[in-house]
């Protein structure tokens, strides 16, 4: 047996990856890319970070570890790039509030498909922590302005049930490493934004801002999370990714000085409390059956 119990070892993996993944609304901010050209170049920057880290520790086994995702791993890659896809359109046709609102729908339909396909019961902490985050998210998106439309819901709702139903076949296949998918998922979205995109109009001074984004916080926060469903359930990654949506204007805020609302705040802090109280309870559970 580890030294690290797999539960403690999935939570510390999967935090760290959404930690990293935090400053990711302030760079895109930085950058005066449109939205098409920006998922063009955080594909392809993912797609080459990752796959050069895969070469650079794997050596001559790199194409063998990429041929040992299987067609699991090219649907793993499919819904991760369709996401990035749907969850564009989603904020081109509805409002910020509904997007974020409805995104918080993942863990429940990550519970509910882990519960189908795989068996696993989900925890009633789990299903208590889903509601509670749920509610936050409310909240906090309730201070944005802005209607709705159902094109957008639909598509933001296409993007939680990719994220949800990528997360559970990471966990049903486990056994490998999902990493490779995640660079083939990068080249995928840069193939399907490649007829509509801009790339050349980055301005020369954004670069290393664009070079941060696509080759630091991309590939090792998704490398990251790519991880966490071989150690902990599917529900429990897909909760615990909502940290960046609160924790990401947090990046704004002191940098761009835009103050966030009365119920960001207060959203953000039902979430964050949630997620602390839910962990902390998981890593009670794990210590008292060692």
């Amino acid at each position: 047996m580890g030294l690290i119990p797999d539960h403690v070892k999935g939570l510390a993996i999967t935090i760290l990856g959404v930690l990293v993944l935090t400053p990711d609304s302030l760079l895109v901010r930085l950058i005066g890319l449109d939205s098409w050209s920006m998922v063009f170049w955080r594909g392809l920057l993912m797609m080459l970070a990752l796959t050069l880290a895969l070469a650079v520790y794997y050596r001559g086994e790199t194409l063998a570890k990429f041929l040992a995702i299987g067609r699991i791993g090219l649907v793993i890659a499919g819904l991760f790039a369709v996401g990035s896809v749907t969850f564009i359109l989603a904020l081109h046709n509805t409002s910020v509030a509904n997007t974020l609102v409805i995104l918080a729908a993942a863990p429940l339909i990550a519970a509910l498909l882990s519960r189908m396909f795989l068996g696993e019961p989900v925890r009633a902490r789990t299903w208590i922590a889903i509601l509670v985050t749920f509610v936050g998210i409310a909240i906090l998106a309730s201070g944005s302005n802005g209607g709705g439309g159902t094109l957008g819901d639909i598509m933001a709702l296409a993007t939680a049930a990719c994220i949800a139903a990528a997360f559970t076949l990471i966990r049903q296949a486990r056994s490998l490493n999902m990493v490779p998918a995640m660079a083939l998922s990068g080249g995928m979205t840069t193939i399907m934004m490649f007829p509509i995109a801009a790339p050349l109009s980055i301005a020369p001074g954004e670069i290393w801002m664009l070079l941060i984004l696509g080759i630091v916080v991309l590939p090792v926060s998704f490398g990251l999370v790519s991880l966490g469903p071989r150690y902990i359930p599917a529900p429990e990654v897909a909760l615990i990714l909502l940290l960046e949506t609160v924790l990401g204007p947090f990046w704004v805020w002191l940098v761009l000085e835009e103050t966030p609302g009365a119920r960001a705040l207060i959203g953000g802090a039902v979430v964050v409390t949630a997620l602390i109280l839910h962990s902390l309870a998981a890593l009670m559970t794990t210590s008292r059956s060692d």
